[in-house]
C-alpha cells in the first residue's frame, strides 16, 4: 500500500512559493490580454495578484490571510458586479493554464488544480459574450 503524502495540500504543492510563482506567471499573461487587463482598474496588478495569491492558499490548505484579511471569499458575490462572459471564462482560463505549465507539480495535484480552476471559472460565468445578464 502506497503511504499518503502528509501535509496539506498546500504543502504537498510547495506552499507559498508555489502560490507566488502561478498567481504571477497568470497575471503575467492578464497584463497581455488587453480584453482581461480591461477588467482591472488598477494600474498596477500587484493588489490583485496578491488578493488572488491569498485566495488560492487559503483554497488549498494553506494560511487563511484571505478571510482574516477580506472576509469570507464568497467568490461568486464578490464577482457579481461584473459581467463576467464565456469569452472572458475562456481567457482567464488559458492564462491559468498556462500559469499552471511553469509548475511542476506531482499529476494528480496538477489535475486537482486544474479542475479546480475549471470548475470556478464556468461557476463565475453571469453574461453572454455581447455582456447581457444571464
Amino acid at each position: 500500500m502506497d503511504a499518503q503524502p502528509s501535509g496539506t495540500f498546500y504543502e504537498q504543492v510547495g506552499g507559498h512559493e508555489t502560490f507566488v510563482r502561478l498567481v504571477h506567471a497568470f497575471y503575467e499573461g492578464v497584463a497581455q490580454d488587453e480584453t482581461l487587463r480591461a477588467l482591472y482598474p488598477e494600474e498596477d496588478l500587484g493588489p490583485a495578484e496578491v488578493r488572488l495569491r491569498m485566495f488560492l492558499e487559503q483554497y488549498f490548505g494553506g494560511p487563511t490571510t484571505y478571510s482574516q484579511q477580506r472576509g469570507h471569499p464568497r467568490l461568486r458575490m464578490r464577482h457579481v458586479g461584473y459581467a463576467v462572459t464565456p469569452d472572458q471564462r475562456d481567457r482567464w482560463m488559458r492564462h491559468m493554464l498556462a500559469a499552471m505549465d511553469t509548475l511542476d507539480l506531482p499529476e494528480a495535484h496538477d489535475a486537482a488544480m486544474r479542475d479546480y480552476f475549471r470548475r470556478a471559472a464556468d461557476m463565475l460565468i453571469n453574461a453572454d459574450d455581447e455582456g447581457q445578464r444571464l
